[in-house]
């Protein structure tokens, strides 16, 4: 399967949108509309949901980037040496003048880690839900399936980028790198893998089934076993469910970060299963933390009567 050859989708003058924002943002309105539909069937406000997406969006991209700029990828040009060290600003072209810019802050230009992009969106929501006052285990809930749906068409991003492959493959789904500057040693000699012929396992549309089969199974559950679950359960099996798939789909990958010779990700994902199971325990030997919207339902705001006059 070729890869696109031009990651942008148009220009209009000095703005540039590339297909990898068009599919992030999306992803991201995508799986507001499934928290506006979890949050009616939960009987709350929805019009929270809008609010929460700004939120997400700002400290989801802070922690996505953030874990990106400390991150070592094997053989990648970007990374903590890059951004620190060999090239901490660079030149920044405003209304004709050149200013010195720091490299870490050029979002545009890509590089996120999801995992950063997790923990920034899950501390938004915490934040947000206690400054209204609001269940936040059963707001994290009524988030969590619409963020595996994010996930899986997000990562289509990858595609365009022709980044997120894995090994060379024989399989007829195999995809091609032809974008040079984006084959890592050793896949960089080109008269040994030839950049027009030599096909790459597409490690993105593996995770994007992943993401897909997680999102129906969370929904299903949610429904199916409505009466049983409580507040938080459905991020508990977020956090097992994603991580479960992230373990095996990174050991495909080239560029891995790793720390010890074992992928980052993995690590962080063994840590998020243990997470997962440890909250959903936790939360069935402490009563006051066992809630869900049949015991412990949110009470409508009292509409103020309109004044006689």
């Amino acid at each position: 399967m070729p890869s696109p050859t031009n990651p942008f989708l148009f220009s209009l003058g000095p703005f540039t949108v590339r297909w990898y924002g068009l599919l992030i943002v999306t992803g991201a309105l995508a799986a507001a509309y499934i928290a506006t539909i979890e949050a009616r069937r939960k009987k709350e406000d929805p019009d929270h949901v809008w609010n929460l997406l700004i939120w997400c969006l700002i400290f989801g991209i802070l922690g996505g980037r953030l874990y990106h700029v400390l991150s070592s990828p094997a053989g990648s040009s970007r990374g903590f040496s890059y951004y620190f060290i060999e090239q901490p600003f660079t030149t920044l072209t405003v209304f004709g003048a050149s200013i010195p810019f720091p490299s870490a802050l050029r979002l545009w230009e890509g590089g996120f880690g999801l995992y950063g992009d997790l923990l920034g969106g899950i501390l938004a929501i915490i934040i947000y839900t206690q400054r209204n006052k609001i269940n936040v285990w059963r707001w994290l809930d009524i988030v969590a399936p619409g963020m595996l749906l994010a996930q899986a068409i997000g990562r289509w991003g990858n595609f365009f980028n022709q980044e997120l492959y894995g090994t060379p493959t024989n399989l007829p789904w195999g995809i091609t790198i032809t974008n040079a500057y984006q084959r890592i040693p050793p896949y960089n000699d080109f008269a040994t893998y030839p950049l027009e012929t030599t096909l790459f396992h597409p490690v993105f549309l593996y995770e994007c089934l992943w993401n897909l089969a997680g999102f129906a199974l969370l929904l299903w559950i949610a429904r199916k076993y409505v009466d049983r679950l409580l507040d938080g359960d459905m991020l508990s099996l977020y956090l097992i469910w994603y991580p479960i798939g992230r373990i095996l789909i990174e050991s495909l990958r080239p560029d891995a970060w790793t720390l010890s010779g074992i992928p980052t990700a993995q690590i962080l994902s063994v840590l998020a299963i243990v997470i997962g199971l440890g909250l959903m325990y936790y939360r069935r030997q402490n009563p006051a933390l066992a809630t869900s919207p049949a015991t412990h339902p949110t009470e409508s705001p009292k509409r103020r009567r309109p004044a006689r006059k």
